[in-house]
């Protein structure tokens, strides 16, 4: 039996109206920024990818697993996949001791520095597009 996937507009309403708010306003930036970014409904949220996966939006109501509770007080994440390898220099993106992805949380629109965000979004673009296949020349 196959899995009754959800769109992801239909995951955002359902959501509570505080995440949904935080959500679409990630969601409006994240497709504003990244117009060549396609946008999947992984895990039961918005994920974006190009080359590679480059970013996604999680909000605390949609289960991330059995020891990730500590997430939920934080607020909504906007994480970005390769998060390594952003200069950071303000130090806004937060490891929390992981390898590669680093985010940001949200817990209100107020809340949300769209400048910031919209510099973040546009280095994930170039660092994706760092990922991208070269074409083999076929010699003849």
């Amino acid at each position: 039996m196959k899995a009754n996937k959800k769109s992801v507009d239909e995951t955002i309403l359902g959501l509570p109206r505080n995440e949904q708010l935080i959500v679409k306003r990630l969601r409006n930036l994240v497709l504003e920024c990244l117009p060549k970014a396609s946008e999947k409904n992984n895990y039961g949220v918005p994920f974006y990818t190009h080359n590679r996966m480059i970013c996604f939006i999680w909000p605390p109501s949609i289960y991330r697993g059995p020891q990730c509770s500590e997430y939920a007080s934080k607020g909504v994440t906007l994480g970005f996949c390769q998060g390594n390898l952003f200069s950071n220099d303000d130090g806004a993106l937060l490891a929390e001791g992981r390898k590669q992805v680093y985010c940001l949380y949200f817990k209100s629109v107020k809340a949300i520095d769209e400048r910031q965000v919209r510099a973040l979004l546009y280095e994930a673009e170039m660092i994706d597009a760092q990922f991208k296949k070269k074409k083999i020349k076929k010699r003849d």
